[in-house]
């Protein structure tokens, strides 16, 4: 098996992300669950709501096109595999993933659906509430995927966000057999409970069937997964399922469990927690770019807690400081 050119590709919503300041008495008003994402189905309801925010951020989003993000600020090699419409709002997706220095080379498609955008209200206290519409992220074909781009890659990462529609759902099980057929390993992350409540048969078929070798979850997502309501438990059933375990507990921290070694990690601490959009998939950044570069799992987790302090610390879902030298501040 040759050395992989790029440390990661990985597949996923291509999303702007609109930011706004709100207060929990919109939150409410709007029929929004505070600090939860739901799906918004249609255009008409998108521009709806979006007519009704303040003013706002553009930021290039989507969860595993962050985690991606991230890995490229650290210095990592990836690439994005992603739908966009011909549009403005995929104009900028395109822009800005190319800027950090990732390969993105998927088509844009014409016509309808718009490029997804997800509506994020942020309450003073940092939370965010998602509204996402996924538009034509919901479109990616099998046919998209640059085959030759996935078996170069040290990892593919998949999204549970992009498991809903057929299509994607389709290329994603398409790329995992290109995967391991090059040997290559496959990264996942669970995404979201309400993500599992649709497709928990499905995910439990690609962890019994030897597919995942790293999953991501938090503590909710995990007990969710395995119809728990203990996360010791939660993690009893799954860790010895798939190479590595990796499991976010938002404050209290995180923890990997890999061959019976389990290894956790505090919280890096902050000022002020500003907006917790994107704290999950910096994690994965920072712990995927250190088992793609020789660090062992306690490294690892701590870069993931670094880079997950970091986008907490601001508006938006991407990095703003120099994730290089925060690290090198913490680990030397």
């Amino acid at each position: 098996m040759t050395a992989p050119t790029y440390d990661v590709v990985a597949i996923g919503n291509a999303i702007v992300d609109i930011l706004s300041s709100a207060d929990d008495g919109f939150i409410a008003a709007n029929g929004m669950t505070k600090g939860a994402m739901q799906l918004i189905f249609s255009p008409e309801d998108a521009g709806a709501l979006y007519a009704k925010m303040g003013p706002g951020q553009e930021i290039s989003g989507g969860s595993a096109a962050n985690t991606i993000a991230g890995m490229a600020t650290l210095g990592g090699k990836c690439a994005f595999i992603g739908q966009v419409a011909d549009d403005q709002l995929g104009e900028v997706f395109a822009h800005d993933i190319r800027a950090c220095g990732i390969r993105f080379d998927t088509a844009a498609r014409s016509g309808a659906p718009t490029t997804g955008r997800c509506l994020i209200f942020v309450t003073p206290d940092g939370q965010r509430t998602m509204n996402t519409f996924l538009g034509a992220s919901h479109y990616l074909p099998a046919e998209a995927l640059d085959r030759d781009l996935i078996a170069d890659a040290a990892y593919l990462y998949i999204e549970g966000y992009l498991w809903d529609p057929e299509e994607p759902r389709a290329a994603m099980r398409a790329a995992i057999d290109v995967a391991k057929a090059a040997g290559r390993k496959v990264a996942f992350t669970t995404s979201a409970e309400f993500v599992i409540d649709r497709h928990r048969a499905d995910f439990h078929a690609l962890i019994d069937a030897g597919l995942i070798d790293l999953m991501f979850a938090n503590e909710a997502e995990l007990m969710s997964l395995t119809a728990t309501t203990d996360v010791e438990t939660a993690i009893a059933a799954v860790a010895p399922k798939v190479e590595t375990l990796v499991v976010t507990l938002s404050e209290q921290g995180a923890l990997a469990m890999r061959g019976g070694e389990r290894t956790t990690v505090a919280a890096e601490p902050i000022d002020a927690v500003v907006d917790t959009t994107g704290a999950g998939d910096l994690f994965a950044a920072g712990f995927l770019y250190g088992q793609t570069h020789g660090h062992d799992l306690e490294a690892s987790l701590k870069l993931g807690a670094i880079c997950a302090a970091e986008v907490i610390s601001h508006v938006g879902a991407r990095p703003m400081a120099d994730l290089k030298l925060l690290v090198k501040a913490v680990l030397g």
